[in-house]
């Protein structure tokens, strides 16, 4: 039974590390794809950006169908649709089908990211064990930014560039193959019908907040975006309204109200805001200022995404020794530390210390987002936890781009080190009470409610 759940894992990592490598590969074939396909400008930001916007845009609710009709049912149906949407974007005739079929392959992996969690979850009940599953879940992604690159400069010198969207389509066979047999089924056995206009809401809130960002970051302070924020917010707003009087919400609003919950999704959000804006800026940074080429910015970045594939490996063992509220907090901390050594022109060695902190706040925190949930809401805490990062990396690239502007790379760095400096101190506190990962079911941090009050609550 072990050895089955992690080979189930082995089978859960593929589509998360294609959800990562599919953007990367696709910005390095862009070019070949604007001169076969005679696409113009507008039409290759479409290209790139619509995967990216459906991800975002559908993965609350794909958290919450999943949860409702089955985590490995929407699994297996998302890599079938990414399948097909893979071989019809390598096959396309014009830029319109491709724009088409990377809406679906969004869509699909809006459902893929959470699904995998929530299954996750359910199939580690043991702490410990949960936490090194999230670890390699979380490492997937890293590794997906690492080889993307790399896999796709080798498919686009042997091959034509829609063969830079196959990748993905042996291991979906493989997950349609294996799924099957490896994977167990979950889902809310009173859970209601998926409520459509909170679905409309969601989208209306997230789809024009990460356009209003995107081109913020792209052309810098207009009125334009910042309406198009502005009503994303308000449709936001009224989304949660919504959740708070239906009976069976898309997004229970109650888990807002988990002091752990509340403050580790916070701090995942912001930790992608700094660490990823701070990542974009030094990579452009590598490449205008010091003049290398994007192969050797590329390499220059490599150690740093390795120290964090190796953090996550090591944050889980290092939790059986210390308590979650100050690993996580000491993590951060070493975060900071490394924007402090790039803010003194240290790049490279200040990029591999910032990426080694990150282990314990993605492992730890993800397992404390989605298991601060009941069971069976574990599907929509899943894809807010997705989602928040998300938001949190485009957040980053409009802010800090926007700051970088104005005075640089090393100024960057040395706000981003003092924000993650009182992001630490924030968690040090609400956390300070969890227990270290106890080994087996009866001793799971995550499940104590006392751990998890209000402001009025105990601690």
């Amino acid at each position: 039974m072990k050895v089955r759940k992690w080979a189930g894992l082995a089978v859960l990592a593929l589509p998360t590390l294609l959800v990562s490598l599919d953007m990367f590969v696709t910005l390095l074939a862009l070019p070949s794809i604007a001169r076969a396909l005679h696409a113009d400008g507008v039409e290759q930001l479409w290209i790139i950006d619509v995967y990216g916007f459906m991800v975002a845009g559908f993965m609350i609710t794909m958290g919450g169908l999943g949860d409702r009709i089955g985590r490995r049912r929407l699994l297996l149906a998302a890599a079938a649709v990414f399948g097909a949407g893979s071989l019809a974007a390598a096959w396309s005739t014009g830029p319109g089908m491709l724009i088409a079929a990377r809406a679906v392959l969004g869509v699909a992996g809006a459902a893929l990211a959470p699904s995998t969690l929530g299954l996750i979850t359910h199939m580690f009940r043991d702490p410990r064990e949960r936490a090194a599953a999230i670890g390699v879940w979380a490492g997937c992604f890293t590794v997906g930014a690492v080889i993307g690159p790399v896999a796709g400069g080798l498919l686009l010198a042997r091959f034509w560039w829609g063969a830079v969207f196959l990748i993905g389509v042996p291991a979906m066979v493989l997950l349609l193959a294996l799924g099957p047999w490896l994977l167990p089924e979950y889902r809310d056995q009173a859970a209601g019908r998926l409520d459509f206009p909170s679905v409309g809401l969601s989208l209306a809130g997230v789809l024009p907040a990460v356009q209003a960002i995107k081109a913020l970051a792209r052309d810098g302070w207009a009125l334009p975006p910042l309406l198009l924020l502005a009503a994303g917010l308000g449709c936001g707003w009224l989304f949660l309204r919504r959740q708070r009087r239906l009976a069976e919400p898309l997004v229970d609003p109650a888990l807002f109200a988990d002091r752990t919950f509340a403050a580790t999704l916070g701090g995942l959000l912001l930790y992608a805001l700094l660490s990823g804006g701070t990542m974009v800026q030094m990579a452009q940074h590598l490449q205008v200022a010091d003049g290398l080429s994007p192969l050797r910015a590329g390499l220059a970045l490599a150690p740093g995404m390795l120290a964090s594939v190796l953090g996550f490996q090591v944050a889980p063992r290092l939790a059986r020794r210390v308590r979650p509220g100050p690993l996580i907090a000491g993590g951060v901390l070493l975060s900071a530390a490394g924007l402090l050594l790039i803010a003194g022109d240290r790049l490279v060695l200040g990029f591999v210390v910032s990426c080694l902190g990150t282990g314990p706040l993605v492992t730890l925190g993800t397992g404390l987002v989605v298991g601060s949930a009941p069971p069976e809401r574990a599907g929509a805490a899943a894809g807010l936890n997705q989602t928040s990062s998300d938001l949190g990396y485009a957040l980053g690239v409009a802010l800090l781009g926007s700051l970088a502007a104005v005075t640089g790379l090393h100024t960057v760095a040395a706000v981003g080190a003092a924000l993650l400096t009182g992001l630490a101190v924030l968690l040090a506190i609400v956390l300070r009470r969890l227990p270290r990962l106890g080994k087996g079911t009866e001793h799971d941090p995550v499940r104590d409610p006392a751990l998890h009050a209000g402001p009025g609550g105990p601690g």
